[in-house]
């Protein structure tokens, strides 16, 4: 049979009742492969991260509440902590003037060596943290190229706390600039120039056009980077020296004491950073939630 009409040949091929056909799209797996998948992510999941977050808490209290607080305010622990939270509020707040300034200058601007600043920026999640302690033990340390100089100020670096802050800041300072980047290029450049042709001045246009299209890009790369900044140890392993009481950070004490067979202790300190850990979690799906939730009322 010939068919002169594709028309009348399609419309044949619709059901009885007059809906339209219901094709089986790439991505409707039949169930048995979803509940597979689900499976796996699930294991997965038990195995490498909650499994090994409850082993962390149960050693952590294994000797008791009076334990866990002794280990935690034992004056070493108290130190790093605070030592941790001292880097940590030097970094971030760099890194989220850098990243803005960075993500700013690239979305908004063309120039000479603009991909070589973004390779610079994305530097750091190619190279291993110990080897960036490195480059800062071979520029300040007492054989780098400012050793001599710095020891005949009486200034000092390396196995010091601005050691800590510097390594700290360089393997952290591409998280704010890469969550503003592509959001920042996708905004485009039209707001920002309507308000200069309106009058606004520079800080006037980024506070009130640029900063609120961006505001949770930046809450989520500061989160971000805050998290990283409080759980380095590669490279702050290298320049700190370890000492006790003066520059090891948690995961570095964590380190000492349970090389020390002091497992306790270790485990209640690394609770803490388990716990930051969760409350970055946390933080960082209220702000994607919120995100969302904004879009939506705009989009409405």
């Amino acid at each position: 049979m010939m068919w002169d009409d594709v028309g009348t040949a399609e419309a044949l091929l619709e059901p009885p009742t007059g809906r339209p056909a219901v094709r089986r799209g790439a991505r409707e797996e039949p169930a048995l492969v979803r509940a597979a998948l689900i499976a796996v992510a699930l294991v997965f999941l038990l195995l490498f991260l909650f499994a090994p977050l409850a082993s962390v808490f149960a050693g952590a209290l294994r000797k008791g509440w009076e334990a866990y607080f002794a280990a935690i305010v034992e004056p070493d622990a108290w130190s790093a902590i605070k030592l941790t939270l001292l880097a940590a509020g030097i970094a971030v707040p760099l890194n989220l003037v850098f990243g803005v300034a960075a993500a700013w200058a690239i979305a908004k601007f063309e120039f000479r060596g603009k991909s070589l600043l973004i390779t610079l920026i994305d530097l750091p999640f190619s190279v291993s943290p110990v080897i960036s302690g490195l480059i800062y033990v071979l520029v300040f340390g007492l054989q780098g190229w400012f050793g001599h100089w710095l020891q005949a100020h009486d200034i000092k670096i390396i196995f010091a706390v601005p050691g800590i802050v510097l390594a700290t800041i360089f393997v952290t300072f591409p998280f704010v600039a890469r969550e503003l980047i592509p959001l920042m290029q996708a905004q485009g450049t039209e707001e920002e120039e309507a308000a200069i042709v309106l009058g606004a001045n520079g800080w006037q246009m980024f506070w009130r056009v640029t900063l609120p299209n961006i505001k949770w890009g930046l809450l989520y790369g500061v989160i971000l980077c805050n998290a990283r900044a409080m759980g380095e140890f590669g490279a702050v392993s290298v320049v700190s020296g370890h000492v006790r009481g003066a520059t090891n950070t948690m995961s570095l004490h964590v380190e000492i004491l349970y090389n020390e067979y002091n497992f306790a202790a270790a485990f209640a300190v690394a609770s803490l950073l388990a716990l930051l850990a969760l409350v970055t979690l946390a933080l960082k799906t209220l702000v994607e939630w919120l995100g969302r939730e904004q879009i939506a009322r705009s989009i409405a």
